[in-house]
């Protein structure tokens, strides 16, 4: 009678992965599988998803490669689960680095060429490099298995998306939230903008720079100017002749500047004579032997406190300001202290928060001789047309030359630089349009709570931090390539000002014919007037921070613009999920959260995934230019990416920790995950096709009359499936992973290997049926599971087993429904007992490693000691198993753990070297004597009470060895015992099972297949 054709085609010994992964991506292509699984959900309640854009200004590292596949993993998942999920994918268009790109191309060197060249050719030249490695980035992005809208992508340079973050705005504006202000503001001298506090805080770096300290000459001792005005008055506390009052300064280049210094008023300051000078110096007394290191460099004339030294004048260190008024006096303020310096701060209110803040209590006007490049102007001709930091050097020499440097040194500090640019930001009073965001920080603490930060701890703290010092945004950039500032100022009144919120408002404004602004950009806007009652409008010239764009994105990317009365929320709103790296609290998840808290007082998403970062296998930054990584397209056709993509989940990055990137971690996974997978699908295949199995006339037994394992492996994979759902709807995906490859391994090294004999031809038909549709479920059904996280693999898993079988099942197995635990299927006493029989084999194999015991020489006896009833029943109850595993006659169990073992106990010096401190030499000599007694009540879960310590099982350190002469193997509280005496009957079966290894060995040397029949002659 000849054999039926077989069902299931093998699949190849040798995969190569990539090859397969194109396969099954031509498949989803025929397909139009990742639409058409949104289609077949169509109706049901969508899956909101938000994709935070990126700049396409080069091609996709790690990080995004990371990013999108937790991106993918989740609406995956939740598309299984019956929902659709839209997922279109955007791009950052506006903003620093299209400029950067834009200014390379046209050669030119900083904003004042860019405004010769004109705004406009400048803009069209940034619009034709917006998408310069779009082609490159979908290429990238679905080769990942990725599935995500490219054809309905939405642009930050769009129009629609333009004018809804123009709704954005105006809804602020309405509820008094944009507001003008001159303050201090981190700048860009490269870039000629102010930036936001968030911006500036994401770069520091450890500089040097020069630390000076100067003497200001007091001006007639005894006299002090009104802050009224120059009128002199008399009295206060004596000054000694030829006195001068000690600053000390990073900055130098801001002395040219300088209008006034500052004292603590709850400071004790001291007139000091210089033993060379002779000259009288102002310190504060604390820093005095940090000014003079010996005692006989100075002598102390007099004490005096700081609310004393009010009002006292000097003489200006440079002529430039000399007529300022108010100026060169001494003002106080708490914010002084005497941690470093002199303890007298100079004053350049151009340059200093606290510099401004205090000079314009005392209405000192500031001054700011420095151009858009901060570059010097010609109101200090000297060093005109000179970077202010590049001046340092000859302000120093300067102020030497005239007698006025006291010390000149440098000093090691950390420094906030650009980061687009890389270069250093400089503090200046810039006049600019902020956000108010202070009021909002209850608010937003009350919306953050709402959110499920993963992992929670990023949003309680460091999240929750950010929030808590939340200050005004600066939304405004004197840049070109932006959206537009909606707002028109009249000419002639600034402080009258319209704030337009569509497109059809401005054109009804402006008198131009409807439909006739079609580009919202900055050279198309900056020409159109606004006439009304007389007046004209024209628009402030700044464009608004691309990160207020990001912000915006949730209602920016499907148009929208209030719904019916122009205040609602979007359907869209709030996203149920999103997912970027660690750096994003304080960009795109802070400006989602301000707005949408502004906006309408809720989070504009419920969950979020945070990743690390990743760096290159030493440890530093990836950089194209050191060449430290690895290039990711070389990666994904060398190892796949479904490797790619299990590497980087089941790594610390999920916990937003950082991951060192490695080829040879990359490999490793290869190894324990993919191909162990494979080999699983390989084993059914190559023997169902030998038997031709066909799931759908061979009837297999229901469950509970199946084999153990069969058992066993299913109740695993059915709480697999609990916990996985559980699990990824708590977005924990950090605990998913390390369960799907757990489970591969109960599949393969556990499942499989202890089965292989019943899938061969046998004579007991009903249990070789029961291994084959156990494995066909296990496998169909886990394919199901590990489809949103490897989707290649499974797919070809799927397409082998499942088509096959039935023609009416869904196409693709990213259509299927994710599996829901069948409850009954799950019989947790049956898991645990193998738990303990694994733990028992582990032990066993090694005992017959460490003593040199082949697992083909059959033993006597294995005994099983433990105090634990159930462990001693699990191993009563698996026997059989235990038997065939470790190839020993019988087993036996035992609770008389002191028969085969010792045990020691010594204290755990990391938990009780803190807590105990004096009476831990006390506590370790009672922990010595204990024994088996003492250890079976902690094991237990008891505690015992040491010289008034309370000691509990995670307080020691337990060791078990063997009494002397017995083959012992222990972990925890379970031990094995091996009899190693051999008999000639056991002696004899051993040669047979080396034999028939041989048989074998020569059949695989030979090239057989499993199915060919060999004769032996003996």
């Amino acid at each position: 009678m000849s054999t039926p054709a077989p069902v299931f085609a093998k699949v190849p010994s040798s995969p190569q992965f990539p090859a397969l992964e194109h396969g099954i991506l031509k498949l989803w292509e025929q397909l139009d599988a990742f639409q058409e699984s949104n289609r077949r959900r169509a109706g049901n309640p969508p899956f909101v998803f938000y994709d935070g854009p990126p700049f396409a200004t080069g091609t996709p590292h790690y990080g995004h490669l990371l990013a999108g596949t937790i991106k993918d993993i989740v609406p995956r998942f939740w598309n299984m689960r019956g929902h659709p999920v839209e997922r279109r994918f955007g791009w950052d268009c506006h903003g620093l680095p299209i400029e950067n790109l834009a200014q390379k191309a046209l050669n030119l060197n900083g904003t004042p060429e860019i405004r010769a060249l004109g705004i406009g050719q400048f803009n069209e030249q940034c619009r034709s490099l917006v998408q310069t490695y779009v082609a490159e980035w979908r290429k990238t992005v679905t080769r990942m298995g990725r599935w995500v809208d490219f054809d309905r992508d939405y642009k930050t340079m769009d129009r629609d998306f333009m004018e809804s973050v123009w709704w954005v705005f105006k809804r602020l504006w309405d509820s008094n939230r944009v507001y003008k202000a001159h303050r201090i503001m981190p700048y860009s001298p490269r870039l000629t903008t102010p930036l936001s506090n968030f911006e500036a805080g994401s770069n520091y770096k450890d500089v040097q720079d020069p630390a000076v300290t100067v003497r200001f000459r007091v001006r007639s001792p005894g006299v002090r100017k009104s802050p009224g005005g120059d009128a002199a008055r008399s009295g206060g506390p004596e000054v000694p002749a030829n006195a001068f009052i000690l600053a000390w300064t990073t900055t130098p280049w801001t002395l040219p500047e300088n209008l006034a210094l500052c004292v603590g008023p709850a400071v004790t300051y001291c007139w000091v004579e210089d033993a060379s000078s002779k000259d009288a110096y102002l310190i504060a007394k604390d820093r005095i032997d940090a000014v003079y290191k010996k005692p006989e460099q100075y002598r102390v004339l007099s004490e005096i406190n700081g609310s004393d030294l009010a009002g006292l004048t000097y003489e200006p260190l440079f002529p430039y300001f000399a007529d300022q008024p108010n100026a060169f006096r001494v003002l106080t303020d708490d914010f002084v202290t005497t941690g470093d310096g002199t303890g007298i701060v100079h004053l350049a209110p151009a340059y200093g928060e606290d510099d401004y803040r205090v000079c314009r209590r005392e209405n000192i006007d500031l001054v700011d001789p420095l151009d858009e490049e901060a570059k010097f102007t010609s109101a200090i001709p000297e060093y005109a047309g000179m970077f202010c930091k590049d001046a340092d050097k000859l302000i120093i020499k300067r102020l030497k030359d005239e007698g006025k440097l006291v010390h000149q040194g440098t000093i090691v500090h950390s420094y906030p630089f650009c980061e687009r640019t890389d270069t250093p930001l400089i503090y200046r009073a810039i006049e600019a349009w902020y956000v108010k965001v202070e009021d909002l920080r209850e608010r937003m603490a009350a919306n953050n709570a709402q959110i499920r930060w993963v992992p929670e701890s990023v949003g309680a703290n460091r999240f929750g931090n950010w929030l808590k010092d939340a200050k005004d945004w600066n939304i405004s950039r004197n840049r070109f390539w932006g959206s537009c500032l909606p707002i028109w100022i009249n000419v002639v009144d600034p402080d009258d000002r319209i704030c337009v919120g569509s497109v059809a408002e401005l054109e009804q404004l402006a008198g131009l014919a409807p439909g006739s602004v079609t580009d919202l950009h900055k050279h198309h806007l900056d020409g159109i007037e606004i006439c009304r009652d007389g007046k004209t409008y024209r628009r402030t010239p700044e464009v608004l921070d691309c990160w207020f764009e990001s912000g915006a994105m949730p209602y920016a990317q499907v148009h929208w613009m209030g719904g019916a009365d122009g205040t609602q929320a979007p359907p869209v709103f709030p996203a149920q999920f999103i997912a970027e790296g660690l750096d994003q609290t304080r960009g795109w998840f802070y400006t989602l959260l301000v707005l949408s808290t502004a906006l309408f007082d809720r989070p504009a998403f419920q969950n979020v995934v945070v990743n690390g970062l990743i760096l290159a296998e030493d440890g530093a930054k990836m950089a194209k230019s050191k060449k430290n990584y690895p290039d990711p397209n070389l990666v994904l056709e060398t190892h796949g990416a479904d490797a790619l993509r299990a590497y980087l989940i089941d790594s610390p990055v999920v916990r937003a920790e950082p991951l060192r990137f490695s080829e040879a971690g990359l490999k490793e996974i290869v190894r324990t995950v993919v191909l162990p997978y494979w080999n699983a699908l390989g084993f059914f295949t190559t023997y169902a096709s030998v038997d031709a199995y066909d799931p759908r006339t061979w009837t297999a037994r229901p469950v509970a009359q199946r084999h153990v394992l069969d058992r066993w492996v299913l109740s695993v994979l059915q709480s697999l499936i609990r916990d996985v759902n559980a699990e990824m709807e708590a977005y924990r995906l950090y605990n998913v992973v390390p369960r799907l490859v757990a489970f591969i391994d109960d599949l393969t090294n556990w499942y499989i290997r202890a089965n292989r004999t019943r899938f061969w031809r046998s004579t007991d038909r009903a249990d070789q049926t029961d291994a084959y549709a156990t494995l066909y479920t296990v496998l169909t059904q886990f394919a199901q599971v590990l489809a949103p996280f490897m989707p290649f693999l499974t797919e070809e898993a799927y397409q082998r087993l499942v088509r096959p079988v039935d023609a009416a099942a869904p196409a693709s197995v990213h259509w299927c429904d994710y599996p829901q635990p069948t409850a009954q299927l799950i019989d947790g006493e049956l898991e645990a007992q193998v738990a303990v029989v694994r733990s028992v084999v582990a032990l066993g194999r090694k005992l017959r490693e460490d003593h040199k015991l082949k697992v083909r020489q059959p033993l006597a006896t294995l005994t099983v000691v433990s105090r634990d009833p159930t462990v001693r029943a699990a191993a009563q109850a698996q026997a059989a198993i235990l038997q065939s595993e470790l190839n020993i006659k019988a087993v036996a169990v035992s609770a008389d753990e002191a028969a085969v073992v010792a045990v020691s106990v010594k204290p755990n010096l990391k938990v009780l070297g803190k807590r105990c401190g004096p009476k831990l030499k006390e506590v370790s000599a009672a922990l010595v004597t204990w024994g088996h007694a003492e250890v079976a009540s902690l094991e237990s879960g008891a505690a015992i009470t040491v010289a008034g310590e309370t000691i509990t099982v995670a307080d020691v350190l337990l060791q078990r060895t063997p009494v002397a002469g017995a083959v012992v193997a222990s972990a925890g509280a379970v031990t094995v015992t091996l009899d190693t005496a051999l008999t000639p009957a056991l002696v004899a079966e051993g040669l047979a099972r080396e034999f028939v290894s041989a048989l074998q060995q020569a059949r695989k040397d030979a090239g057989l297949e499993v199915a060919d029949r060999i004769r032996v002659t003996w």
